[in-house]
């Protein structure tokens, strides 16, 4: 499998030849297509989406250079997430955790014989999903119960991970469990690669109010993990979870804060529609609005020209985070408001889009998750202060059952 650039390096030349292919190969009508539908459709659109970008070596930049894609810039890779959302090309949700969690770990962390084992399968399509989060364990990992007793040459593991994404549809699992609870909480947690078909385990789509079923809860009943799916060493699970927080950061939220610069047009479009572009009170919302987009935009292109410079600090990361939660909240209530009472309709959902779809109702609702997913708006304040202001730590009472 060959990826097909010959830009040999030249930001600029890519970005005219990612725009040309998406041109030709974003699936026309997709929203329409992708809305009211199920499950199983939604999973065939993205396996055939899935495919043409790894062929055309677009949905693996971030890889090491002997991958089909790989080796690219940090720079070379923010053009294509730019031109990906330019295009309103479908967004890659069921391999995300795939390309990026599973992959950048499994590369960084994983022996030789894990990376011969999955990685090749990542681009033939095998589904990876994330069990981090419990329960009583979500922005805060080192408070993960799940546990894991090592017999001989398996763990056993008993628990139960919550807020999964597609994990009805994953393989491999990448898993944070407890292994000891006799000391620090970051020092007893240790990280496994599940197999989703071993028996135990039992996968539980969530209902959300917007009428997704995008998340899955995950339960464990005596499921055994061979040693050999252990991922570094036992007790070592803390620093291979923050290699795996890390591995999206700054690409990730490119793509989305220009896909919410390229979605304003909406905005407009629904206000001429409703014959209030004149609106002196929605004008003024929206003009306060865009120049909050172009600032969350700016924040992380200055974000990855650190990363790109080596210049990144610690609580940099979470200052796009938070204002893009922010300003997404803002954007997508401003289409309620304009949208009048239709916007206070449930309407069918896209599947397969961003954050920014124009279904007012599902977009208002789902803001909230960026709120929380990924460590919460407390959360990213809170290192902010304390990693990139010098603040006091606030003082915390670790208490394990």
């Amino acid at each position: 499998m060959t990826h097909t650039t010959t830009t040999g390096g030249n930001p600029e030349a890519l970005r005219a030849e990612v725009r040309a292919w998406l041109q030709q190969n974003v699936p026309p009508g997709w929203r329409a297509a992708q809305t009211g539908t199920g499950q199983d459709m939604f999973v065939r659109s993205q396996r055939d989406w899935f495919t043409k970008l790894v062929k055309a070596g677009y949905a693996t930049p971030h890889w090491s250079a002997e991958w089909p894609g790989g080796g690219r810039s940090l720079a070379e890779q923010k053009v294509i997430y730019e031109e990906v959302a330019r295009a309103d090309a479908p967004r890659l949700i069921l391999f995300f955790v795939a390309l990026y969690h599973a992959a950048c770990t499994v590369m960084e962390w994983g022996s030789e014989a894990q990376k011969r084992q999955h990685l090749p399968g990542i681009l033939e399509g095998r589904v990876w999903c994330q069990g981090f989060s419990e329960p009583n364990a979500g922005s805060d990992l080192a408070s993960v119960r799940t546990r894991a007793e090592r017999r001989g040459d398996v763990y056993v593991i008993n628990g139960q991970k919550t807020w999964s994404t597609l994990a009805q549809f994953a393989d491999r699992c990448l898993l944070l469990v407890r292994t000891d609870g006799s000391g620090a909480p970051q020092a007893g947690l240790t990280y496994l690669l599940l197999d989703m078909k071993t028996k135990g385990v039992t996968v539980r789509p969530i209902a959300q109010i917007t009428g997704d079923d995008e998340f899955s809860e995950i339960f464990f009943d005596d499921v055994e993990v061979p040693l050999s799916d252990r991922v570094g060493e036992e007790g070592q699970g803390w620093a291979v979870a923050q290699s795996t927080l890390a591995s999206e950061r700054g690409l990730t939220l490119v793509e989305l804060t220009q896909r919410m610069r390229y979605s304003l047009p909406r905005i407009a479009a629904i206000m001429r529609e409703r014959g209030v572009a004149d609106d002196p009170a929605l004008r003024r919302e929206l003009g306060r609005l865009i120049p909050k987009v172009d600032a969350a935009c700016a924040l992380a292109d200055r974000y990855l020209l650190k990363r790109i410079e080596g210049t990144e600090a610690a609580g940099d990361a979470s200052i796009v985070k938070l204002a893009y939660a922010r300003t997404l909240r803002e954007f997508t209530l401003l289409g309620q408001r304009i949208a009048g009472l239709q916007g206070q309709y449930r309407e069918d959902f896209i599947r397969g889009g961003g954050m920014e779809t124009g279904n007012w109702p599902f977009d208002f609702m789902n803001s909230y998750n960026w709120s929380i997913a990924g460590g919460s708006d407390e959360i990213q304040r809170n290192i902010i202060a304390e990693r990139l202001l010098g603040m006091p730590r606030e003082p915390k009472n670790w208490v394990l059952a």
